[in-house]
């Protein structure tokens, strides 16, 4: 599952990636340094991880992750191919997730695109050129559908009338991910339709140290302007953050963050909300020689979660043994949640909780 980090070149996309991932990404005062994608592989920051590390001690300590991609500033007539934009588009087609990033700082030293500061534009942009992407697809996925549905296939009336939906919303400006689909034959032909509109988007407001507590005018724009899309809208002091990563000890890094009246860095808050962005989810199982956070989706079964360790866990599961994260902390350890008989046997159709701690039994 990657999120793809996207925006007008010098908003700070590879910055952030930089930021992110600790991978040098080159980071240039001109659009398109970025040409092909660069991906990182992100640790997720989780309290509860260094909580169960510190009750079990275990030799290592494994962190669930995410993938982040940097791709290159996308301009004005890339879904035309201008700017090298059928390369970008190809690769926002390919994550999961969108991190929109939206230059909300004044600086003349850094040239922007179009001359001057103006997130709400900036967005727009971003969004008609993926619409107009979005629209093409659909146009070419009508011609094709329009044929059967004249013969009256169910599916393909199906098909046919939620491409028509689509299509009407992309011309109105709006993107493909306002669409509600009404059953579950919708909800998979929305997701065959591989619409880059339709991947949820996380906005990324980076602005300037004094304003990286409290934002500025320009994120309360944004705000007000993404209310409709239910979308997520993280303030980040980018360059701030960057100087963070530099710094060589824990200590200085908090100290450098209590100055600026923060409680953790912002990335921090940025991978878990890509995280969440992705649908993903974190169960723990902690022994002595690992404690680790795996990965699994929201709503996985029990035997999904245990594929995610090795397939014959999921083949040949019979149950799975569970504590609650929370009753984890409060007795202290697997043998007194035992005693206290808080452990739980679970079966196939068990549906795993986040922060769940748990063991398998299978048989292969």
């Amino acid at each position: 599952m990657k999120a793809g980090i996207v925006g007008l070149p010098n908003v700070g996309k590879s910055t952030l990636f930089n930021c992110l991932s600790n991978a040098k990404a080159q980071s240039a005062n001109f659009p398109f340094c970025t040409i092909e994608p660069n991906i990182g592989v992100v640790n997720v920051p989780d309290p509860r991880l260094e909580k169960l590390e510190e009750l079990v001690n275990p030799e290592r300590v494994l962190p669930a992750t995410v993938e982040i991609v940097d791709i290159a500033g996308l301009v004005k007539g890339a879904s035309k191919g201008e700017g090298l934009g059928n390369q970008f588009l190809a690769n926002i087609r390919e994550c999961n997730a969108i991190i929109h990033v939206l230059r909300c700082f004044d600086n003349d030293n850094i040239v922007h695109v179009d001359g001057n500061v103006n997130p709400i534009r900036d967005k727009e942009t971003i969004d008609i050129e993926l619409q107009l992407k979005d629209l093409e697809t659909v146009e070419k996925r009508l011609e094709k559908v329009n044929r059967t549905a004249k013969a009256g296939l169910k599916e393909a009336v199906l098909e046919q009338s939620l491409l028509n939906q689509i299509r009407d919303l992309l011309l109105q400006g709006k993107s493909a991910r306002t669409v509600v689909a009404q059953n579950q034959d919708e909800a998979d032909l929305l997701e065959a339709f591989q619409l880059i509109t339709t991947k949820p988007v996380l906005y990324v407001c980076n602005v300037d140290e004094s304003a990286a507590v409290n934002g500025n005018q320009y994120v309360e724009q944004v705000r007000e302007l993404v209310k409709s899309e239910n979308a997520e809208v993280i303030v980040l002091a980018v360059a701030t953050e960057a100087d963070i990563t530099e710094l060589e000890t824990y200590e200085e890094r908090q100290m450098f963050l209590e100055d600026m009246g923060l409680e953790e860095p912002g990335v921090s808050k940025l991978i878990r909300a890509a995280y969440k962005l992705l649908d993903l989810q974190t169960y723990f199982t902690a022994g002595v020689k690992e404690v680790r956070a795996w990965t699994i989706h929201v709503g996985d079964t029990a035997p999904k979660a245990a594929g995610v360790i090795h397939t014959d866990f999921e083949k040949g599961f019979i149950r799975a043994e569970v504590i609650a994260y929370d009753d984890y902390v409060t007795f202290g350890s697997e043998a007194k949640v035992k005693e206290a008989g808080k452990l739980r046997v679970e079966g196939k159709e068990y549906i795993v909780k986040d922060g769940d701690v748990m063991h398998f039994r299978f048989n292969v």
